[in-house]
């Protein structure tokens, strides 16, 4: 074996304390990265569907499961995929609420590519009989759009 080189013996014994994988340390760093808007000025809706959300009850520590839908109109920025599947899967290891994870990724949303309007929903899968939803919509200052 080369120095620095991984197998998949070295991964198996591995215990967390002495390494994080590159997905752990990916998800770790997860922030959302925008690129331009390649129609600027077109009105259009990007619709993106994220089904493996999870998080952790903050009063049980249960793991709650989600999928959550994000509609937005774009205006001067567009969120990169991959960045945004990352920075879902943070969640993964918080103990937050339903309602103040959809909330949070509105801001964190909202913060990183300013769109014109967008809509963030989280579908959470049934637990103790309770099946919740929360929606929570952003809509851009059609004054301040004019400005740009």
């Amino acid at each position: 074996m080369t120095k620095g080189s991984i197998t998949t013996q070295d991964i198996a014994t591995t215990t967390s304390s002495e390494a994080v994988l590159y997905g752990e340390r990916a998800i770790q760093e997860g922030r959302l990265i925008t690129f331009p808007n390649p129609r600027i000025g077109r009105e259009y809706t990007i619709r993106i569907t994220l089904p493996e959300f999870t998080c952790k009850c903050p009063f049980s520590g249960y793991p709650d499961f989600a999928t959550i839908y994000i509609d937005y109109v774009p205006n001067q920025k567009v969120v990169e995929l991959k960045a945004i599947k990352l920075y879902i899967n943070s969640y993964r290891d918080r103990n937050i609420s339903h309602e103040e994870s959809v909330n949070l990724i509105m801001d964190d949303f909202v913060a990183a590519c300013d769109p014109l309007s967008v809509n963030i929903k989280g579908d959470f899968l049934p637990r103790g009989n309770v099946h919740t939803v929360i929606e929570v919509s952003h809509q851009k200052d059609i004054a301040s759009v004019r400005l740009e």
